[in-house]
């Protein structure tokens, strides 16, 4: 169904920030820990053709990335951004994947199956680049003329309709919180030459509301702010490491506390659902991060929730800020900026539909930490299809210890 062509990643720097963040914090602190991922497709019935048939070229497109280094530009890049500390780009400098670490399988249902297993360190700085690679496999063999037009015409009227927005904010005036979009697209990503003209294009339409991205080498290369913290995997790894299960969320964010110590101040709540997470987030933390992240379940209601929190610990939410990153589009992001405008900051990272907005139905892949150091761990999020774990009675467990109700 595929063939073979030149390599998918020429640039190690092709990464979300997120991944250099937590790979930093995981280099300082528990350098030894051992993980393990794996890679599911939420919809294997909705794709055009079985994921198996793009084995061979992957495995040859992993081979082509276990061979990149970061060149000398790329780590002053790094070094260059105040939170990346010097120490971790000399790591870098010697830092090259290891092909041992992952292996690809399928079966006689022609699925698909990755599996990463090794030290952290190694381990979670693949996953980005594998589902970006498999993307970009799986819809060379769907691309024509057709598409990209498709493409082109989508992405045209996206740029007419972040010229309404920014025309409606200058009407609003400076007392407005103003409507911040990034861009979140690699993984889920058309190809990497549609992300970078997609990216491109919307920043020099509206800088002042596209001005990030979640991709190092696109923020390098084209003068934009590079976004993010932390993904659920830093959060999950606690559930692991040397403290006790219920204390895991407060571990993880006092460990992101220590290693920046006021920078990348933003905390993702859906790893045990929000209520969980509010009753962990206490004075202490709320002072110390900036704001919070959604990524699942109603985001009308998480947000109240948050908000209430904030009011409820005698902070100013106006003080704070709101990013959703949940299943975005540009309406909708706009629609929640209104919703907590005068309430809350707030900003949006916009994954798929920026990047692979292309007529065609997307496929929904995603590569996950179910191990740690040898047990189980998961996130419970709320949205219940997000769930990721082979181990039931672990994931009750769980569930029990953090005072979760089974999904109706």
């Amino acid at each position: 169904m595929t063939v073979s062509y030149a390599p998918i990643i020429t640039s190690l720097l092709d990464n979300d920030l997120y991944k250099f963040t937590m790979l930093q914090a995981m280099l300082h602190q528990f350098p030894q820990t051992h993980g393990v991922y794996r890679f599911r497709c939420r919809n294997n019935k909705d794709a055009a053709y079985p994921l198996a048939d793009i084995q061979k070229d992957l495995e040859q497109q992993l081979d082509s990335l276990c061979e990149l280094r970061f060149l000398p530009d790329e780590l002053e890049y790094l070094r260059s951004l105040r939170f990346i500390r010097s120490d971790f780009v000399d790591y870098l400098e010697l830092f090259k994947l290891k092909r041992r670490f992952i292996t690809v399988n399928t079966d006689d249902k022609g699925r698909l199956f990755i599996d990463i297993e090794g030290p952290m360190i190694q381990a979670m700085f693949f996953e980005v680049f594998v589902l970006a690679i498999v993307n970009e496999l799986y819809f060379n063999a769907l691309s024509n003329d057709s598409v990209i037009e498709e493409g082109q015409r989508r992405l045209d009227a996206k740029v007419a309709l972040l010229h309404q927005y920014a025309e409606k904010q200058t009407q609003y005036g400076q007392e407005t919180p103003p409507f911040i979009v990034a861009d979140f697209g690699t993984r889920r990503r058309f190809s990497r030459r549609w992300q970078a003209h997609v990216v491109e294009t919307l920043h020099k339409a509206e800088p002042k509301i596209v001005g990030g991205t979640s991709n190092v080498y696109l923020a390098k290369q084209l003068g934009m702010t590079p976004i993010g913290t932390m993904a659920h995997e830093f959060m999950q790894a606690f559930q692991a490491l040397d403290v006790r299960l219920r204390d895991s969320q407060k571990a993880a964010l006092e460990a992101w506390v220590h290693e920046y110590r006021g920078d990348l101040g933003i905390a993702l709540t859906d790893v045990v659902g929000m209520d969980a997470f509010l009753r962990d987030f206490d004075l202490y933390f709320a002072k110390l991060f900036d704001g919070l992240r959604h990524d699942s379940g109603d985001p009308y209601i998480w947000g109240d929730k948050a908000i209430a929190h904030y009011e409820k610990l005698k902070i100013d939410p106006k003080t704070k800020i709101l990013t959703f990153s949940d299943g975005l589009n540009l309406e909708k992001a706009w629609e929640l900026h209104q919703y907590f405008k005068g309430r809350i900051r707030t900003s949006f990272g916009i994954g798929t539909n920026l990047t692979n907005d292309m007529g065609i139905t997307p496929i929904n892949i995603v590569l996950k930490l179910v191990e740690c150091n040898g047990q189980p761990v998961a996130k419970l999020s709320d949205s219940p299809g997000k769930t990721m774990i082979n181990n039931d009675t672990y994931l009750a467990y769980l569930r029990q210890v953090f005072e979760v109700d089974e999904p109706e």
